[in-house]
């Protein structure tokens, strides 16, 4: 694979042509208060594993429509004090899965709230959160699931439940809720920007080649799934590009980034041609905190950084988490 998208000093000044909904601000304040209108009932129940050095909880809580989102919450072993919460989103069609296969961050002494994302899992880890929600026609994946209505849209469901997902781990009493950080990859790093976008006092975010960013671009510079599945259906529903856009507008991560109010470490891969690094430039370049900084992998596809970027991520919060 070689180059395929703008050269390093090009995307450094590339701005995306999304264009933002004049109600996007209300749509989202009547997303939110429709999900808060049912009781966040979070239930942290402890959970046996072989783990010497870390505590589980099996989670539930309630998402969008007061629907029931799993998650799992791993304590380092015999916490008594209040840590810093590390709220993790999850890649395309993954699921929670197993509680050690989330080591990390609970051995790197945080709490850890790893979410559950409806309806996924059938691709990889296994997930066990239903979505009861169905749509209209649409191509196989999420991407187009409700895009004819941004009401409808599957996203408006996740991100809402991502939202109630931080309010879930910050009701913990071994959670600090003024230390509260978003990441995630891929799918996960676009969720990452909306709840940095929808959440007003998180202590920091980091999306990592982060997926749902600059869809007009993304959709017509690569021909690799997800962003293809939105071609795919548009080539059997002729004639409705402009509404799809529409819906895809209000779900953009370039606009929650332009929202962001807490410090940001994005990454961008240039061979990546899942989510490609113009995109991620887009949202990058949009985001309105100043502290804000993108570790670029030469070389690399949508793996990106892997292991070297979560060590980054690590060294980049000691110094933003310090009490």
């Amino acid at each position: 694979m070689s180059l395929f998208d703008l050269p390093l000093d090009e995307l450094r000044g590339y701005r995306s042509r999304s264009t933002e909904p004049e109600d996007f601000d209300r749509f989202w304040e009547a997303t939110l208060a429709e999900t808060r209108g049912h009781d966040l009932r979070a239930r942290f129940e402890p959970v046996p594993t072989a783990l010497a050095t870390l505590d589980v909880f099996d989670v539930t809580f309630a998402g969008f429509g007061g629907h029931p989102v799993k998650g799992w919450f791993v304590l380092p072993a015999g916490t008594s004090e209040p840590l810093p919460i590390v709220v993790q989103f999850l890649g395309y069609g993954g699921g929670r899965g197993l509680p050690h296969t989330h080591l990390l961050w609970g051995s790197a002494g945080f709490a850890h709230f790893v979410m559950d994302t409806r309806g996924q899992g059938g691709g990889w880890n296994g997930g066990d959160t239903p979505d009861p929600v169905g749509s209209a026609s649409s191509y196989p994946g999420f991407l187009t699931r409700g895009i004819e209505d941004p009401y409808a849209f599957y996203y408006r469901r996740l991100f809402a439940d991502a939202v109630r997902a931080v309010e879930a781990a910050r009701s913990h009493p071994l959670a600090d809720a003024s230390r509260t950080v978003a990441l995630g990859t891929s799918q996960g790093g676009g969720i990452t920007l909306a709840v940095g976008g929808l959440v007003p006092d998180l202590a920091a975010i980091a999306p990592d080649v982060p997926f749902l960013c600059d869809f007009p671009r993304a959709t017509t510079i690569t021909d690799r799934h997800p962003y293809r599945e939105v071609g795919n259906y548009l080539k059997t529903y002729r004639g409705r590009t402009a509404d799809a856009w529409r819906t895809l507008s209000y779900f953009d991560g370039v606009h929650f980034a332009a929202r962001g109010r807490a410090p940001a470490l994005f990454s961008a891969a240039l061979e990546d041609e899942t989510c490609p690094p113009s995109t991620v430039f887009g949202a990058f370049n949009a985001y309105a905190h100043e502290d804000k900084s993108i570790e670029v992998y030469d070389f690399n596809d949508h793996e990106g950084g892997g292991p070297y970027q979560e060590a980054t991520q690590l060294a980049w919060l000691a110094d933003r988490l310090t009490p």
